[in-house]
């Protein structure tokens, strides 16, 4: 679609390097991904409250929160999954331009629906962090009680139920709630990434 009247202005706005330079870290999209009840969001507020003690802004993405906000148009067949990563990617753009850490929290249940996260985001920019907890204990766990309603067709397209989740063939990070605490997962991901948001 052709769009005559549209006049973007990034080039003519304050450098990602200088708003990098007066923050005092690089922006960065932490990708984390995996079944419902993984331990995704449990482990990014902890993530993000360890990072702000150590004086990095972040802004934490979940699946939930951006689904009754600005993609609250969008249902959860294949398309409309693509739909919500790549409108979610597009906005970590935005952030990561001003210089801020992103959390992400969505299942991305597919290899492609995670590469085109990876390639509108930029790979430089970009750390894929698999939650790979069995679908077993997602199931034991069920915080919201997901699992269930799935199982007894309330809910359809429930990904890991009636919708398929692809493995990952080689994640960068791989994180295991089912054996490790919340604090182990989140100091894990600080470890890999600081390297990434630091300026010294």
């Amino acid at each position: 679609m052709e769009r005559k009247n549209i006049f973007p202005v990034f080039d003519r706005l304050t450098s990602r390097e200088d708003k990098e330079a007066l923050l005092k870290q690089r922006g960065l999209a932490i990708w984390m991904y995996g079944l419902s009840g993984s331990g995704k969001t449990t482990v990014a507020i902890e993530l993000e409250h360890k990072l702000f003690q150590k004086g990095f802004i972040c802004q934490l993405l979940d699946a939930d929160n951006v689904r009754t906000t600005i993609n609250n148009d969008l249902g959860f067949s294949l398309h409309d999954r693509e739909e919500n990563i790549r409108r979610v990617a597009e906005l970590n753009k935005l952030f990561i331009q001003n210089g801020v850490i992103v959390i992400n929290c969505f299942i991305s249940p597919t290899n492609s629906i995670r590469k085109m996260a990876a390639e509108i985001i930029g790979k430089k920019d970009f750390v894929e962090v698999f939650f790979n907890t069995p679908i077993e204990i997602c199931n034991q766990r069920d915080p919201k009680g997901l699992y269930k309603k799935a199982m007894t067709g309330d809910i359809e397209e429930f990904t890991g139920v009636s919708s398929p989740f692809e493995m990952p063939d080689n994640p960068e990070m791989e994180i295991r709630t089912d054996i490790s605490t919340v604090d182990e997962c989140a100091q894990k991901i600080i470890d890999h990434i600081l390297p990434k948001i630091e300026i010294k």
